[in-house]
């Protein structure tokens, strides 16, 4: 069983989630990847380990509760425990246009809420341990619909407020009992993201957002500093002001 404390970065990618696990990797933690895209795995262990960071891949997508379930049951078995766990999978289908808000229905609305069961499901699963020992992190990632009126994106809107709601009162609750809770809210692509280069690649659909693109390293500093800081719940970033 390792001794050295582990980060769970749930929907990596090669933007923010690959940023977040160097960040983390770097202040010596070991770092469990979760995505269901195994193509990519491969390569951000090695990435990883030549930066010295020890890290290692598994496949789940978040929408399979069981399966999601027993890759966590396999992260703690393998690191003896999680500290820190990184939530921000992708919420959208770049291949399913979106719904204005004024044309969608509560079967829209039950659909995008699938984005937002799988993270009650991470927590439920990794807070008890977290209690017990009196310490530990849950982050998490949105975007900024949550606080912004964004009526082009419709039911997924409601989703990123639901989860910046879900973290903010977690903050609240766990505030006294050594476990830390906070969301970043982002409002811009990411650079070297998917979504990112599906807008380098096609930019009459994504407009002048692909020019005020963000840097993933400054976000994953800025969730590396709601961990260490815990003195606020949410931090805001917004590429659009």
């Amino acid at each position: 069983m390792s001794t050295s404390k582990t980060a769970v970065v749930i929907g990596v990618g090669p933007g923010l989630g690959m940023s977040v696990a160097h960040r983390f990797g770097r202040e010596g933690h070991a770092v469990a990847l979760i995505s269901r895209t195994t193509t990519r795995h491969a390569g951000y262990v090695a990435e990883l380990a030549a930066a010295g960071v020890r890290a290692e891949a598994f496949a789940a997508d978040t929408r399979d509760r069981a399966g999601l379930l027993t890759t966590l049951d396999t992260v703690i078995e393998r690191f003896g425990g999680v500290d820190v766990v990184y939530y921000g999978p992708g919420a959208a289908d770049l291949d399913q246009p979106l719904t204005p808000i004024t044309d969608i229905g509560a079967a829209d609305v039950r659909t995008a809420m699938d984005w937002l069961y799988p993270a009650v499901d991470v927590v439920e699963r990794l807070l008890p341990a977290m209690l017990a020992r009196g310490s530990g992190s849950l982050l998490f990632a949105g975007g900024l619909s949550a606080v912004l009126p964004m009526p082009p994106l419709g039911a997924m809107a409601l989703t990123a407020a639901a989860l910046r709601n879900y973290a903010l009162t977690l903050h609240a609750a766990l505030s006294d009992q050594g476990v830390y809770a906070g969301t970043l809210t982002i409002g811009g692509l990411i650079e070297r993201g998917d979504i990112h280069r599906a807008a380098l690649a096609d930019p009459a659909r994504f407009g002048p957002a692909v020019a005020r693109a963000l840097d993933p390293d400054d976000l994953a500093e800025a969730l590396w500093r709601l961990h260490v800081d815990r003195d606020r719940a949410e931090e805001v970033v917004n590429a659009f002001t």
